[in-house]
């Protein structure tokens, strides 16, 4: 690592080689704060070049467009904790640019990136409270691995990054196979050491060429005018603030707020109300955080009135959407999530164009935030970085539990509609989409749920704290932690750490970890089982039906035939869709399971090889006295004698099967003259019986339905 002389232009910069993996990271401040905004305005920017693994990007343009999921996330993952290090009444703008110049995929770009953000920021000029340092962890074979290689990462069973200073930690972002909580601790611990390490080195970089800090601006509210306030107004705002309903408080707060500018206007008069006007804005607003963090640190006492143990009410639905393969609907407290699950083909699944070995993602999860769920008015735009990073987050928590390929070969899309919002959304999401899995059939492991905590902490004592079960809108807003985690019975599949404190405990890590498995083992059992237990045994009739088989390599290119055209008089003539890989494993989607199977028998009839003992479906050419021949395919016919029709004896062959009827038979000899015998008669025919079944399915539903209708009949009725 080291600070290039090139960029003399640049406030900060360094260049992070880690093997032969190197990133660029400047950092630039505005010379005046940015007027008219309450928050600190940091913009972190993490570039994906495709050169640098020596690819040419795929898009009409030929070069990098809007960066891609995984950069967004790498972009907040190097904000989280850098951002409470920065003076809480800065309002300068800050840009950090992170550029991928060169991949080596063993070793992580995005650690770099994050170690090269505060480095840049530590040798700066501009004021910043670091250094952190960040490490990915690695668990393979029950052995915890620090920044693990790329065959590591392909069987660990965690993909966990932690950021932190040198004294605590900042930010945790994890994907976890269901790893126990005290194994995720010292994980945790273990990355914590080499962080460490780490930022004693930036430490010496700093000592040796940092910058002294400018002098900035301060934002700090006003003294004398938040004293005034408090004078006068604390009670008033600790009544408004205590309400159960959001809306109300929300209401209480907004007259509040009116009141306090009318009688400041007719006390000090119009002008110095116009001089203070932002001023007794953000006085308020320090004085509603006051008032809501006192009530809970010194009275353990939350606005709503809840415990702070305490979850707020939940319910679940699932299957309330006609028509869509999979629905449900999650509420807690005000927060309400509804998820839907799509399944298509394999080949349906995402293409990635990034940096990453990983080119496709099978299993899709997006989260969508209108602003109608908090109440506002505007108009959507697409989704941005926070939807991007919900998205996520309840994806990796899914992921762990979902099945392979083999097992279930479709891809996978769930969309979460955030339709009412105050507070932890998403694990809302996560819960949402683990029913909605379920009510679609895909066999997961075991259901997923997600709940959050949150934390009060004394200023002047940090050992000295309250942490909170679901945490709501406000107490996010007020608090300095939410510390998010999805999970099963088993274990930890997904966290994410967001902090306003210059970092964490292990002890409030170990509390966190012990309030969120209480609560996710309530949600689950109490909330979520009894709803719905296990996926369901068969997907929606909407959704489509996979037939699968598997063909020889060399047999593929019989099957696509010249410009695809014996796979399209496939598709054309049966209606499905086909998918046929590499490897020659092959899809066949249709909405109806006989004319898949008629794709089936052709796709067979193609790469047929006849031999001894193998089973074939073919159709009846021509019938004689003593049996019937059978086309095998490829120009192949076999002769079914008539003793090898049926279990017992049969006189005329016409009286069990048909010219032009298909059926099953096993090849039973081959000769020395290329002649082949069939039998039939210890077949069962696979294809009746899955036609049985469906018969079989379809009255139990038109039985269902007409039970249904006579009870609403009597309902109605007995109203009457």
């Amino acid at each position: 690592m080291k600070q290039e002389k090139w960029q003399h232009l640049v406030i900060g910069s360094v260049l992070v080689r880690y093997g032969d993996t190197c990133v660029m990271v400047n950092v630039t401040a505005s010379k005046e704060p940015k007027e008219g905004i309450d928050f600190f305005p940091l913009s972190v920017d993490y570039e994906e070049k495709l050169y640098s693994v020596g690819k040419i990007p795929g898009s009409y343009t030929k070069r990098e467009g809007k960066p891609t999921d995984k950069a967004i996330l790498t972009s907040r993952a190097i904000d989280r904790p850098l951002r409470p290090l920065f003076p809480k009444d800065f309002r300068n703008d800050v840009v950090v640019v992170a550029t991928v110049l060169s991949v080596e995929q063993d070793n992580s770009p995005e650690i770099a990136a994050m170690i090269g953000a505060s480095c840049a920021l530590s040798i700066s000029d501009i004021p910043f409270g670091g250094p952190t340092a960040a490490v990915n962890v690695g668990l393979v074979n029950g052995e915890i691995i620090i920044n693990p290689t790329e065959e590591q990462r392909k069987v660990s069973d965690l993909t966990l990054t932690v950021a932190g200073t040198h004294d605590k930690i900042a930010m945790i972002e994890a994907g976890a196979n269901e790893v126990p909580d005290d194994v995720m601790l010292e994980a945790i611990k273990k990355a914590h050491v080499e962080i460490q390490k780490l930022c004693e080195f930036i430490s010496k970089i700093k000592e040796e060429i940092g910058k002294p800090k400018f002098e900035y601006k301060s934002f700090a509210v006003i003294p004398e005018i938040y004293d005034y306030l408090s004078e006068n107004y604390k009670e008033e705002m600790k009544t408004a603030v205590t309400e159960k309903d959001k809306i109300i408080r929300d209401d209480n707060i907004s007259k509040l707020n009116e009141k306090v500018n009318e009688e400041y206007k007719e006390k000090f008069g119009e002008e110095k109300f116009e001089e203070d006007k932002v001023a007794i804005s953000e006085a308020l607003y320090k004085l509603e955080k006051k008032i809501v963090r006192d009530m809970i640190f010194y009275e353990h006492k939350r606005v709503d009135g809840r415990n702070l143990d305490e979850i707020r009410p939940l319910s679940c639905e699932v299957g309330i959407l006609p028509r869509v393969h999979g629905s449900s609907l999650f509420t807690r407290g005000l927060t309400q999530v509804m998820s839907i699950t799509t399944l298509g083909m394999v080949s349906e699944e995402q293409e990635l164009d990034g940096i990453d070995t990983e080119t496709t993602k099978r299993y899709m999860h997006q989260y969508n935030f209108p602003s109608y769920s908090v109440g506002e008015a505007r108009p959507s735009r697409g989704p941005g970085r926070r939807e991007i990073g919900h998205g996520a987050l309840a994806e990796k928590a899914l992921v762990p539990v979902l099945p392979s390929v083999e097992e279930f070969p479709y891809a996978i899309r769930v969309v979460s509609e955030i339709l009412s919002s105050n507070g932890s959304t998403s694990q809302g999401s996560i819960c949402a989409s683990s029913l909605s899995l379920m009510d679609a059939g895909v066999p997961i492991k075991r259901p997923v749920a997600g709940i959050s905590t949150g934390l009060i902490t004394d200023p002047e004592d940090d050992k000295n704290y309250v942490m909170m079960t679901d945490i709501q809108g406000i107490e996010d807003f007020f608090g300095d932690m939410d510390f998010k985690v999805g999970g099963t019975e088993k274990g930890i599949t997904a966290i994410q750490v967001d902090i306003k404190v210059d970092g964490l405990s292990y002890d409030i890590i170990k509390e966190a970890f012990e309030r969120t498995h209480k609560a996710r083992m309530y949600i689950l059992n109490d909330i979520m089982k009894p709803q719905i237990a296990e996926p369901r045994e068969e997907i929606s009739k909407y959704a489509p039906k996979i037939i699968t088989t598997r063909i020889k390599i060399d047999k593929i290119k019989d099957v696509i035939g010249t410009g695809g055209k014996v796979i399209n008089k496939i598709i054309e003539e049966t209606g499905v869709k086909i998918d046929i890989e590499e490897d020659g494993q092959v899809f066949i989607y249709g909405q109806n399971s006989e004319k898949a199977y008629d794709a089936l028998d052709m796709i067979e009839d193609i790469v047929r090889e006849i031999e001894v003992g193998g089973i074939y479906y073919g159709a009846v050419t021509r019938i004689t006295s003593y049996g019937a021949f059978v086309d095998l395919g490829n120009g192949k016919e076999g002769l079914l004698h008539i003793s090898k029709i049926a279990k017992e004896h049969i006189r005329r062959v016409e009286d069990y099967i048909k010219i032009g009827e298909k059926v099953t038979v096993k090849v039973t000899e081959i000769d020395h003259q290329g002649r082949i015998n069939l039998a039939m008669n210890e077949l069962r025919d696979k294809r009746k019986e899955l036609k049985d079944a469906e018969e079989e399915i379809q009255e139990e539903e038109n039985e269902q339905s007409i039970k249904d209708k006579d009870t609403e009949n009597k309902e109605v009725a007995g109203e009457e």
